[in-house]
C-alpha cells in the first residue's frame, strides 16, 4: 500500500535531511569502503528533505569513493504471465505478453515494486545494472561492473549472480525501513539450502538474443518469502544484526555472509519439517 505524502508529513515530528541520514547511517555502522546492499522504503523514514535523492546521496557518501552501493532492480512483470498473481491477467492475454513484450533493457526497463529510492539509483548516470530480466541488480562504485557481470539466467539468485558475488565481497545488508521479507540475500540462502519438496519451475521473459527480441524460457528454483521475516527474527536473536534509527524509521545492518549462512541452516531445519 502506498503511503500518502500527507500521512508521512503528519507522522513526522522533525524532518530528516541528507546530512542527518548520513549521521544515522554512520551511527548504525555503515563505513567508508563498504560494499552495501540496500533494501528500502522512503515513506518509512518519515519526511526527508529532498526525498529519495537525498537518501541516495547520503548512501553514496556513507560508503565513499572506495565503497560500492547496490540495490535490487527486480522486474517481476518481465516473466511468465501465467504465474502473475498481483494482479493476475486473463489467460487470453498470456500469448500477447509472450509475443509482444519488449525485450528487457537494463537502462530502459523500469523497476517494479522496488521503491523510489532504488528507482532513483537506477537513474544515476554511472550505475551498472545486470541483464537478468526478472532479478537484475543495480551497482555503483568500484566493484559495480564485476558484481553485475554475466548474471546467470537459470540461477538468477544463486552463486553465479550479483547476490552471490556480493557474498564473495563480504558485503553488508542494510534494511532501511523494511524487514527481512525484503531481504534478497535470503534467496541466496534458499538457493543453497536443501529440503524435501524443493522445486524448480519453468520461467520465461522477453530478451534480446543476437540482436532480436526473443521469448526465452529457462528453469529456476521456486522462491518463497513467506517465512523470511521469521528467519530474520531468528537471526536477529543471535546478535548478528545492528538496529538503529534512520530518519523517523529504523535501519537494520548485518554482514551478508552471516545472515545467509545462518538462513541456510534455518531453512533446512524449518522447511524440512513442513
Amino acid at each position: 500500500m502506498t503511503v500518502s505524502e500527507e500521512a508521512v508529513i503528519r507522522s513526522t515530528a522533525s524532518p530528516a535531511t541528507r546530512s542527518s541520514i548520513l549521521g544515522d547511517l554512520r551511527a548504525l555502522g555503515v563505513e567508508p569502503g563498504d560494499v552495501l546492499i540496500v533494501h528500502s522504503s522512503l515513506s518509512a523514514l518519515g519526511f526527508v528533505v529532498g526525498g529519495a535523492q537525498a537518501v541516495v546521496e547520503a548512501l553514496i557518501e556513507a560508503v565513499g569513493p572506495e565503497g560500492t552501493l547496490t540495490m535490487p532492480g527486480h522486474t517481476a512483470d518481465w516473466s511468465e504471465p501465467s504465474y502473475w498473481a498481483a494482479p493476475p491477467i486473463p489467460e487470453a492475454w498470456w500469448s500477447l505478453v509472450r509475443e509482444h513484450q519488449p525485450a528487457f533493457d537494463p537502462r530502459l526497463t523500469p523497476l517494479r515494486a522496488m521503491g523510489v529510492i532504488a528507482e532513483t539509483l537506477h537513474r544515476h548516470p554511472d550505475v551498472e545494472r545486470s541483464t537478468h530480466p526478472q532479478v537484475s541488480h543495480l551497482a555503483l562504485g568500484p566493484h559495480a561492473r564485476a558484481i553485475v557481470a554475466a548474471h546467470s539466467l537459470a540461477d538468477g539468485l544463486g552463486d553465479e549472480s550479483p547476490i552471490g558475488r556480493l557474498y564473495e565481497l563480504d558485503a553488508k545488508v542494510l534494511l532501511l525501513g523494511v524487514g527481512h521479507a525484503n531481504n534478497t540475500s535470503l534467496h541466496l540462502a534458499e538457493w543453497r539450502a536443501h529440503w524435501p519438496g524443493k522445486q524448480r519451475v519453468t520461467q520465461g521473459a522477453s530478451m534480446l538474443v543476437d540482436g532480436r527480441r526473443t521469448w526465452v524460457e529457462f528453469d529456476e528454483f521456486e522462491v518463497d518469502t513467506d517465512d523470511f521475516d521469521e528467519a530474520g527474527e531468528a537471526f536477529a536473536a543471535t546478535g548478528g544484526q545492528c538496529d538503529g534509527p534512520v530518519g523517523a524509521g529504523r535501519g537494520l545492518l548485518m554482514r551478508q555472509r552471516s545472515v545467509v549462512d545462518f538462513a541456510v541452516g534455518w531453512f533446512e531445519a524449518s522447511r524440512g519439517r513442513s
